[in-house]
């Protein structure tokens, strides 16, 4: 008798996952990354300002119930998707490593929020503190490092929006708030529908969350789900729900807060786009250009006064940087400065940059009075690291040779700057200032009665930052409730309303001058008025939920051991 042995299979049953099973552990980066370039969508000079709803939306879905170490990395692709697109202005004339470090680290900010996100949103109202998180990472962004790039705020994008008001009632960080709110409340409203409909429709024993996280509530607390005895409670479906209608229904109420009326009669502004020879990083090795471009717009503005083909303005405005030669030290810039001035008769803000004898040079503006010649100055407060200082210059040269463009560092002002032109009380936020609340707050509350914000974007090429940064001023408009008026050196200039509202602007890269009567206002919004409140009030409520979440993180990991 024989017997044979049936060999077995020695590599037993196949234990690779599914392809399916595979490809949905990209979904949720998948989802980051969406959710961060639909952000970027929604800044101008795009005017899908409510593209920032879904991309919440979408953030909320992918962070919610993750790890807090997961959210961080979900946070940081988010990160990219929005900054690396949003900053790519930064290396159209130093190349790429200067925006790609740039986003990179920004975008750690944005990983931060995804942390903080991901721990609360399992707390009640888990919208409410994940919109203050990332108000949070804003305010931390706003600071640090080397006095912080705020550069991207969500309010920023919101210039054009139906929550514009809400920048009157607390600044950036209320109206960058309600955003968040409101994309974060439709997720979790569409998720508590779903919940509601599973609870009908599947067996008693319980009910799954759509995210697959059975027995959570609709807004994140761990209690038990519906059944068809017991069906999911409406509360949270009502919770979800304000979080979409309370943020829209306080920029509807915040409405009567802008007002384009005149408090303070009427001032008639010409704004100067002077215009530059090249694109680029040269511009200051034309600066006798720029400076002779600038004058002869103003003669020709006061050519055109005279024929009655415009109105006399009551002041004129050059941008920064339209007299790159310090007009102290050299007498023949003087010249042509004095020259254009006494030609249109009023005072004219320069934009200089100063170079005294010893110590670092200064980006100054100037007031010229047709009579008296220079009477007063402004230095930029918020000098642009890496741009007009090299903060850690010999490490950043291993990286980037153009750093020594940049052969002499700008050292920054102290004073805030108000001028009185022809009895009207100017503030002034020169450029890269107008990104912090701060640097415009400041010239409000010290008595003007209209900004001006002077700025050099001929680095940036014909790329989307003069349109970013055009958006600020509208915000910041809207939040103080003042007029403002931009020229720039190469475009795009513009003045604006109180209300937020462009009434003229310039074409890029064309020589030009804008001339306009304006509304000059006094009152103070409740956002001028309390300043850094909300803000803070908001930074509490994100510690209070990533606390509440600690502890009940602690209070688990105890249950679990006992």
């Amino acid at each position: 008798m024989s017997a044979t042995i049936t060999p077995v299979d020695a590599s037993g049953p196949d234990t690779a996952p599914p392809p399916g099973l595979r490809l949905r552990r990209f979904v949720r980066p998948g989802a980051a990354l969406l959710s961060g370039f639909l952000l970027y969508l929604s800044f101008p000079p795009r005017p899908l300002w409510w593209l920032a709803l879904p991309a919440f939306a979408l953030l909320g879905w992918t962070l919610r119930g993750r790890r807090p170490r997961a959210g961080f990395g979900l946070g940081y692709l988010a990160g990219l998707g929005f900054l690396l697109p949003l900053l790519v202005w930064t290396g159209e004339e130093v190349g790429a490593v200067p925006w790609l470090a740039l986003a990179a680290v920004e975008a750690l900010f944005v990983a931060a929020a995804g942390l903080g996100i991901a721990a609360v949103s399992r707390l009640p109202w888990w919208p409410v503190f994940a919109a203050g998180v990332w108000i949070l990472a804003e305010a931390a962004r706003a600071r640090v490092p080397f006095g912080g790039f705020p550069w991207g705020k969500i309010a920023f994008g919101q210039a054009d929006g139906v929550f514009l008001p809400l920048a009157a009632v607390g600044g950036t960080p209320v109206l960058g708030f309600a955003v968040a709110l409101c994309g974060f409340g439709l997720y979790e409203t569409y998720r508590q529908v779903q919940l509601r409909r599973a609870a009908r429709t599947s067996p008693p024993e319980n009910t799954v969350d759509t995210d697959g996280d059975a027995g959570t509530d609709a807004v994140g607390a761990d209690t038990a789900v519906g059944t068809r005895s017991h069906p999911h409670p409406r509360g949270p479906l009502v919770a979800a729900a304000l979080a979409v209608l309370v943020p829209v229904t306080g920029a509807l109420a915040a409405l009567p807060l802008v007002d384009d009326a005149a408090e303070d009669g009427t001032a008639t502004v010409a704004a100067v786009q002077g215009n530059v020879p090249r694109l680029g990083l040269d511009f200051n090795s034309q600066r006798r250009a720029v400076l002779d471009n600038h004058a002869a717009r103003t003669r020709e503005l006061a050519e055109d006064v005279k024929a009655g083909r415009e109105p006399q303005p009551d002041f004129v405005l050059w941008p920064e940087n339209s007299s790159d030669i310090d007009p102290y030290a050299n007498a023949d810039a003087a010249d042509v400065i004095d020259g254009a001035v006494r030609a249109i008769g009023v005072p004219t803000v320069i934009g200089a940059v100063v170079a005294p004898e010893t110590g670092k040079l200064r980006n100054t503006l100037i007031e010229w009075d047709p009579r008296k010649g220079p009477v007063a100055t402004y230095d930029k407060r918020h000098v642009q690291p890496f741009g007009e200082y090299i903060p850690m210059r010999s490490f950043v040269r291993l990286f980037n040779s153009n750093v020594d463009r940049v052969s002499r560092d700008f050292g920054a002002g102290t004073a805030v700057g108000v001028f009185d032109l022809a009895g009207t009380k100017v503030g002034l936020a020169t450029c890269y200032e107008a990104a912090f609340d701060w640097a415009v707050r400041d010239t409000v509350t010290h008595g003007a009665q209209l900004i001006t914000v002077p700025s050099n974007n001929a680095t940036f090429g014909r790329s989307e930052m003069t349109y970013q940064q055009l958006a600020m001023s509208r915000v910041r408009a809207v939040e103080h409730s003042r007029s403002v008026v931009v020229p720039v050196t190469s475009g795009v200039s513009a003045v604006i309303r109180p209300d937020g509202e462009i009434v003229a602007e310039t074409k890029m890269f064309t020589p030009d001058v804008l001339v306009e009567k304006v509304p000059l206002r006094s009152s103070l919004t409740p956002a001028t008025r309390m300043g850094t409140l909300p803000e803070a009030l908001l930074v509490a409520l994100a510690a209070a939920g990533l606390g509440w979440s600690a502890l009940r993180s602690v209070r688990a990991r105890r249950a679990r051991t006992e």
